[in-house]
């Protein structure tokens, strides 16, 4: 097909998403550059990902513009044949193994702390919050961190274990509030420096440690948007090493995003420039990995509230964006916007879930009451 052709192509299939072609809507897409049509159909995801960071095309509300496009499923009509391999690969290979698994460390969380520290806000804490009662980022992520405490009941004198313990926010509300003491891992020398600093003078230990190597007795477990490096061949290995560190009459909270289909491997553009080796569990991945180490007692999916995370962190971001300008470029600018916003729009969708899972390792007895 020629450019004209391309071009009508495109059109026909964001009409069914409601979505014109340089139109005058916030969410309508306004091409600057007409190999945009091209681009996209032989690369898909990737393709429009990129030109999006080349300038090629602009949208004034890219979390609603994809959230249009997902609804219509129009991804199905962009599948390039080149992500095969890829496919492949991931069924072939393990991509988070040791040795590889520090490469997300280094290309997205050991970028800058400065970064985040504008980002996320008060609490920093990389996951979605909790907006039920909350009308401001602070207050969401506060109440995701006490609600994290509550499901699991800690109480003082306890042993906790967070896995992916990310910049320290939650193991220091723990010691802080609840009187336990913590031990939190993570592969980011960013987050261990800060951490560390974060939670100087109280009884937590923030590691430099893969979760693997894990070997010690806990009265709790939490992790808080780590399981999605995990991967599916070693769903299994991260349940089992939950199971031989909680003591028998504990309990385990795995608060990660969901995704409604098995897969093996996440978006192109996604893994390309931002979490590399990363995968979304589906619900049947989670509960065939956990059979056989624990029983589930609470399943909770508030995924919307990442749409509004997602937008609070990227109001964040543009806010500072004049002090991390010169550290990072407008090419970052543009790239990190649409992560941020086109992932909101996932959520939108529903094509993406935020799920809290409470397990443990027999069964409480009498039941376990789920909270809200």
């Amino acid at each position: 097909m020629d450019s004209g052709q391309l071009r009508e192509r495109a059109r026909e299939l964001l009409a069914k998403g409601d979505v014109r072609l340089n139109g005058d809507r916030a969410s309508d897409i306004r091409v600057h550059d007409e190999r945009l049509y091209a681009r996209v159909f032989a690369q898909g995801s990737l393709g429009f990902g990129e030109a999006y960071m080349d300038g090629w095309w602009d949208s004034d509300d890219i979390a609603e513009l994809t959230f249009r496009l997902l609804r219509a499923r129009l991804y199905e009509a962009v599948q390039p044949w080149r992500d095969l391999p890829r496919v492949l690969a991931a069924h072939l290979l393990n991509w988070q193994t040791p040795r590889r698994i520090r490469r997300v460390a280094e290309q997205h969380y050991d970028i800058g702390n400065e970064l985040y520290d504008r980002m996320l806000g008060r609490y920093p804490v990389y996951s979605c919050g909790y907006w039920r009662e909350a009308d401001h980022l602070d207050d969401a992520q506060y109440a995701k961190i006490d609600l994290i405490c509550r499901k699991l009941g800690i109480e003082p004198g306890m042993r906790v274990l967070d896995i992916g313990c990310g910049w320290g926010a939650v193991a220091r509300h723990i010691a802080e509030n609840y009187g336990a003491e913590v031990v939190g891992v993570t592969i980011s020398r960013e987050q261990v420096d800060y951490g560390r600093q974060l939670c100087e003078g109280l009884p937590v230990d923030i590691r430099m440690q893969d979760y693997r190597s894990l070997d010690e007795r806990f009265d709790r477990i939490l992790s808080v948007g780590m399981f999605e490096h995990v991967g599916y061949k070693n769903y299994r290995n991260f349940m089992r090493v939950a199971s031989r560190c909680l003591d028998p009459d504990g309990l385990f909270l795995l608060h990660t995003i969901g995704n409604n289909e098995s897969t093996a491997t996440t978006d192109p553009w996604i893994e390309k420039y931002i979490f590399p080796n990363s995968m979304i569990p589906s619900a049947k991945q989670v509960t065939q990995s956990a059979e056989g180490h624990f029983i589930i007692e609470d399943w909770h999916n508030f995924g919307t509230d990442y749409d509004r995370t997602l937008q609070a962190w990227f109001a964040n971001f543009d806010a500072h964006w004049p002090e991390l300008a010169p550290q990072y470029g407008d090419r970052f600018y543009r790239m990190w916007k649409f992560y941020l916003l086109s992932c909101a729009g996932s959520f939108r969708a529903r094509q993406n879930h935020l799920w809290q899972i409470v397990l443990s390792p027999r069964g409480q007895l009498g039941g376990y009451l789920s909270l809200r």
